[in-house]
């Protein structure tokens, strides 16, 4: 039994295919509890509620599910806005988002892709 269990968990790390995708905790109290809906190939996978700090900011982790290697879009929508991103996997499988209040009051997402895990000092 320990041995299927052991060969699950193997086949679950190396077969499923995931973008990691960190959402940055903004530092401007005008964005807390702004609501995300964060949309693979125009499916919805997930929801995220950002929630202001006064200090550093915090990251929240979602991994999202890749059926196939190519390219995928990412989208985030925030309030009446979709913001849209290709993603090529799995050349791009890390991805940080951040949300920005600008002077004008319209708020925007931007993006980094890279192959590699980000690393947040601390």
């Amino acid at each position: 039994m320990k041995k299927l269990i052991l060969l699950l968990l193997v086949l679950c790390t190396f077969g499923c295919k995931k973008y990691v995708v960190s959402f940055e905790q903004p530092t401007d109290m005008k964005l807390d509890n702004l609501k995300l809906e964060v949309l693979l190939d125009k499916k919805k996978v997930q929801e995220i509620n950002l929630k202001a700090t006064n200090a550093m900011p915090n990251y929240e982790t979602a991994e999202l599910p890749v059926s196939d290697v190519g390219k995928h879009l990412l989208q985030v929508k925030v309030k009446d806005t979709i913001f849209s991103f290709d993603i090529n996997y799995p050349e791009e499988r890390y991805i940080l988002a951040t949300a920005h209040l600008k002077n004008n009051g319209k708020i925007t997402i931007g993006i980094l892709k890279q192959q590699y895990p980000f690393r947040v000092q601390r």
